[in-house]
């Protein structure tokens, strides 16, 4: 399953540094993607999982094998992107390509470092960006015409056209799709069309160490500045981290990382803190499978059932699929790994019908 997000913002807000960060990361751990940059702007980056080496150790492997996402590092947007600004026309069609978004909207103070409005003014900056996105969408919608009736149109293409007009009549106002009442049909009608504004998105407020320091303050900031702009903010849809000191203790070790971030009150780092949440913006879950080959994370969208799950091992998997053997994480661990579990009874043994969930460890049993 490929995942892949954007990294989107006006220049000079710390995309790139916040890019080279994530890749500085990734590199770390090269062995096991060797082509970590596709191209000079995508790489593909490891979702952190500390159950990977536990489980490792229990069935007595060296490879371990995380799950990953495709972050693409976009050309800074300026306004009228739209109609063509700047990088206009490459900015839109990369952000057409991923399943999510991540705005880089910048928050601290340095004269050394120009910003595109000779000031910092964040809803400023968050809204030029979602305007452009917004005047993007209505220039597709625009162009989507109303199916003949009586030709070869297929029901498909009149549900979309339908839908088309319903959300039209938002945009128009301002309104992003995403920020609509639609449902899960009139989503799924609108795929073909590629928008951009129904893409989730997690906002990255880029700040000072200072601003870190403050965090309290940092947050009342935020929240002013979704409140203002009449966004719906929680945790999951945004965090502030300093890009500058994220791209310096990438060089760090994991113990020197963690008494860094100590000072700031930081249990994590925020690269990583952004990865998981990219994660869950999307929907994602990983299970696990353990054995001498490897100890390996898969990912899969909330809701999969087993079948599904087993596919993403291997297409006819899915097709082939009798049962699946599931234990708990934390039961797995406690047991030392699938004799004890079993010998206990804590494994479950699953059909076609069962609902995976997150952190499971499974083996499946396909048919020849």
């Amino acid at each position: 399953m490929k995942l892949s997000i954007g990294i989107v913002g006006l220049p000079n807000v710390g995309k790139s540094t916040l890019f080279n960060a994530l890749l500085k990361k990734q590199v770390a751990n090269v062995a096991n993607y060797p082509f970590c940059t596709i191209e000079p702007n995508v790489g593909i980056i490891e979702v952190p999982d500390e159950r990977l080496p536990v489980l490792a150790k229990i069935v007595n492997t060296t490879k371990l094998v995380p799950a990953v996402i495709e972050f693409y590092d976009i050309a800074g947007l300026v306004r009228g992107a739209s109609k063509g600004e700047g990088l206009g026309n490459k900015f839109l069609s990369h952000i057409r390509e991923v399943e999510a978004i991540v705005h880089v909207v910048r928050l601290f103070e340095d004269g050394n470092v120009v910003h595109v409005s000779d000031k910092i003014n964040p809803e400023d900056d968050m809204k030029t960006i979602e305007t452009e996105l917004i005047l993007a969408d209505l220039e597709t919608v625009n162009k989507f015409k109303e199916p003949k009736k009586g030709t070869a149109a297929t029901k498909d293409a009149f549900e979309t056209f339908e839908t088309v007009q319903k959300i039209k009549i938002q945009l128009d106002k301002g309104v992003t799709i995403r920020q609509q009442n639609l449902t899960e049909e009139e989503l799924t009608a609108l795929k073909p069309l590629n928008l951009l504004t129904v893409k989730p998105v997690i906002y990255v407020f880029n700040i000072s160490e200072d601003q870190l320091q403050n965090a309290d303050l940092t947050k009342k900031q935020i929240e002013t500045i979704f409140n203002n702009l009449k966004l719906f903010s929680t945790n999951y849809n945004y965090l502030f981290l300093c890009a500058k000191m994220e791209s310096e203790i990438v060089a760090f070790t994991p113990e020197e990382q963690t008494e860094y971030l100590k000072q700031f009150g930081l249990e994590e780092s925020g690269l990583n803190r952004l990865i998981k949440k990219a994660y869950e913006a999307l929907g994602l879950i990983s299970f696990l499978t353990a054995g001498t080959m490897e100890a390996r994370a898969w990912t899969i969208k909330k809701g999969w059932l087993a079948p599904q799950a087993a596919g993403t091992i291997h297409t006819d998997f899915e097709k082939k699929f009798i049962k699946a053997d599931i234990v708990k994480y934390g039961d797995f661990v406690k047991c030392g790994g699938w004799v004890k579990a079993r010998e206990q009874g804590l494994v479950q043994i699953t059909g076609k019908d069962y609902v995976m969930k997150d952190g499971e460890v499974v083996e499946f049993k396909v048919g020849a």
